[in-house]
């Protein structure tokens, strides 16, 4: 059995009620010789039958959609439908027992409203902004200080401000509600996959696990590395690093050299094992600081480029944070990386010249170095770019920076502060070179390489896509 919002037993449903999501216990299906529709419970063997009309309400009970919606499309499909057909559906299921009403223990509202799910909070954000924040299903909503008053309003069963509420915003918002699974009978929205593209290889993400409850069990261990004492030996410690290395920078770059010319290639895989080494490392300092400071981890895993595999942690929870805290979540993992390539120099000074150590030193601080330089790059969505994001404010800096231009050329309203939109408007087309740019290099050479070798199989393999991107239906 579903159970949705709370009905009262005199059906009066306001046109903002969510239809909650009946598809995990309920299948509906065509009947061939008629133009009915069948119901048909996953758990039970209880079956009902409706009318085409109620059977194509039925399709957008799915936890997305308000009555008002539900009753336009079916308008819009039929010329001629009751004008309550959605109110009297529900009551219908209501009456079947497909939907539950509240406790009788517990007073029923005079109408019918959609309402949080337990566990959902508000978190006030510093830069002024509320983060609506549900850690069941990990979904998270920025909304502004008026949006924030409309929806307390609204699902805080206030009459006063109603009036002062525009419908139209209203019904975005609870879209926004429903879309993030912050209210009850509805579930997250699931990101749409589409048809798969070469391009998806260049990068995409494998989920490998949930480090929140062991980061909880350790976090206590090691707050003594967010301390002022311990930020200050480190910064002393660094910046004595980096006056060695800048001393030291030419015979740096003859080893480096040297290295190359005698062991060449048997250097990469070291290299590599010892960047992924570095990288995991750089990802704990991500999750333990954003723990440190009171957040949720739920997923790490690993992340591949180009085919080239590193690490990845999901830090969504950090937009609950200062701007100061987000950006030490964010930094810590460069942080990290450097203070290794200093231990690294440190380590490569004090060895014998020639030894296992000596090499493994060295290889350690040119992979900390080289992959610092990497993840600095605000232009690429690495460390960078959130770093950008934190210091700036802007939050999904890339997509309002095009979405600016957007605006901009189709004569739309910018809805930007004057600061905001200097930063956009100098982030878009830097970053379109780059993605350009990048793109370019990597799609001529895969496409040069190719053809030169094996032209049969790539054309054979291009034609196969092609078919399937045309034929084959969205996921």
């Amino acid at each position: 059995m579903v159970t949705g919002y709370p009905l009262p037993t005199a059906i009066e449903i306001s046109d903002d009620w969510i239809c909650p999501d009946i598809r995990p216990y309920w299948q509906l299906s065509q009947l061939k010789q008629e133009n009915r529709v069948l119901l048909r419970s996953r758990v039970t063997t209880a079956r009902y039958q409706f009318s085409g009309t109620e059977g194509y309400g039925l399709r957008y009970f799915v936890g997305k959609y308000s009555v008002a919606e539900v009753q336009r499309r079916c308008q819009r499909e039929f010329t001629v439908i009751d004008a309550q057909l959605v109110t009297g559906l529900i009551q219908k299921l209501v009456e079947l027992g497909v939907l539950a009403l509240d406790s009788p223990n517990s007073p029923a509202p005079s109408k019918a409203s959609p309402r949080f799910k337990a566990g959902v909070e508000w978190v006030e954000n510093p830069d002024g902004y509320w983060v609506l924040r549900n850690p069941i299903d990990l979904t998270y909503l920025q909304v502004s200080a008026a949006d924030k008053t409309a929806i307390d309003a609204k699902l805080g069963g206030a009459t006063t401000t109603d009036t002062a509420i525009d419908p139209q915003q209203w019904r975005k918002l609870l879209q926004l509600l429903a879309a993030t699974g912050m209210l009850e009978g509805t579930e997250p929205q699931k990101r749409k996959r589409g048809k798969f593209n070469p391009m998806q290889l260049l990068f995409f993400r494998v989920p490998l696990l949930n480090p929140d409850n062991w980061l909880t069990r350790h976090i206590d261990r090691l707050r003594w590395l967010w301390t002022g004492g311990f930020g200050w030996s480190l910064t002393s410690f660094l910046v004595a690093s980096l006056v060695m290395g800048l001393s030291q920078q030419g015979e740096i770059l003859d080893i480096g050299t040297q290295l190359w010319k005698t062991q060449g290639g048997s250097l990469m895989l070291p290299f590599v094992l010892l960047a992924l080494a570095v990288v995991s490392v750089h990802e704990l300092g991500h999750a333990f600081t954003l723990k440190h400071y009171g957040g949720v981890v739920p997923e790490m895993g690993l992340l591949f480029m180009c085919l080239f595999p590193a690490a990845y942690t999901n830090t969504t929870d950090s937009y609950c944070l200062s701007r100061w805290q987000r950006i030490q979540v964010v930094g810590v993992g460069v942080l990290t990386q450097i203070s290794i390539a200093a231990i690294a120099l440190w380590t490569w000074n004090l060895s014998v010249e020639g030894s296992w150590l000596y090499t493994a030193s060295y290889l350690l601080m040119a992979s900390s170095l080289f992959t610092v330089a990497l993840n600095l790059n605000p232009l690429a969505k690495f460390d960078g770019y959130h770093l950008a994001v934190a210091t700036t404010g802007i939050n999904n800096l890339r997509s309002r920076s095009f979405g600016f231009y957007k605006n901009l050329l189709q004569g739309k309203p910018i809805r930007e502060t004057s600061r905001d939109r200097k930063i956009l408007a100098i982030y878009a087309p830097l970053s379109l070179v780059y993605i350009c740019s990048v793109f370019g290099f990597l799609f001529l050479r895969l496409m040069g390489w190719t053809l030169t070798n094996i032209p049969a199989i790539a054309l054979f393999l291009v034609e196969l896509w092609a078919i399937y991107y045309i034929f084959a239906p969205e996921d």
